[in-house]
């Protein structure tokens, strides 16, 4: 084995271990058992515990920033551009779980900069400004997008995180449901919730100039209207 081999078998050993015991259960003892090597093996890659959980953290905070970054600028209407979003924070976590179950954790040793937390904070400030040019064409003041987008980004990770044990629905009837309540609204919930059909939306200029419709979708309820206390509609 090469040593970049080496050194990429004990990121994956480490990460399902962090993953499985938490920053503080996992010692190197246990990182060079399940790789079969000794511990100065670990300790020549990575110069201890804190050395390789931060290269494992890094990783995943890569992976997952690309996979949001890409969904939310790949433009569209604003209704799609959500989906696409929670589709791709669900896709990340069924691929990538021991990474995701490693970035929802609290660890003594890492940055500011690399938690979960602070990367769905970077996400609200993107989801911020696609709100404010929503609120702005429509004369709603854009001065309150960025509570909206803490709520609607807030909802997204918290609902990867109650999916990451649950896995049902699938990620496609979890994130319709989610864009159902983020759209709709409680007093506008449609009882089975599908993903949008892009193909029969009226093209009309969307996000960054996209395509989007401006009839056969609408804002959110929670921005269209004040808020009432009308609950669920049956139907």
């Amino acid at each position: 084995m090469t040593a970049k081999e080496r050194r990429e078998q004990l990121i994956d050993v480490s990460r399902a271990l962090f993953a499985q015991k938490g920053f503080e259960g996992t010692s190197v003892e246990e990182i060079a058992a399940r790789a079969q090597v000794s511990k100065p093996v670990v300790y020549e890659h990575f110069g201890g515990k804190e050395g390789i959980y931060a290269v494992v953290v890094d990783r995943e905070i890569q992976g997952l920033t690309t996979a949001l970054t890409g969904a939310l600028t790949a433009g569209g209407h604003p209704k799609v551009v959500l989906e696409r979003t929670a589709l791709a924070l669900l896709t990340y976590i069924e691929s990538s779980e021991d990474g995701f179950r490693v970035l929802v954790r609290d660890s003594p040793v890492a940055q500011a900069t690399g938690t979960f937390s602070s990367l769905i904070g970077d996400v609200a400030t993107q989801v911020e400004h696609l709100l404010a040019e929503q609120f702005r064409r429509r004369d709603l003041d854009p001065a309150v997008a960025p509570i909206y987008a803490q709520m609607l980004v807030g909802m997204v990770a918290l609902t990867g995180q109650h999916w990451l044990d649950a896995r049902n629905p699938s990620k496609h009837e979890v994130a319709a449901h989610l864009v159902n309540l983020a759209w709709n609204g409680l007093s506008g919930l449609e009882r089975r919730p599908s993903m949008t059909d892009t193909s029969s939306i009226a093209q009309t200029p969307g996000i960054g100039g996209a395509p989007h419709t401006s009839s056969t979708v609408s804002l959110p309820a929670a921005v269209r209207t004040a808020p009432t206390t009308t609950g669920p509609t049956s139907a």
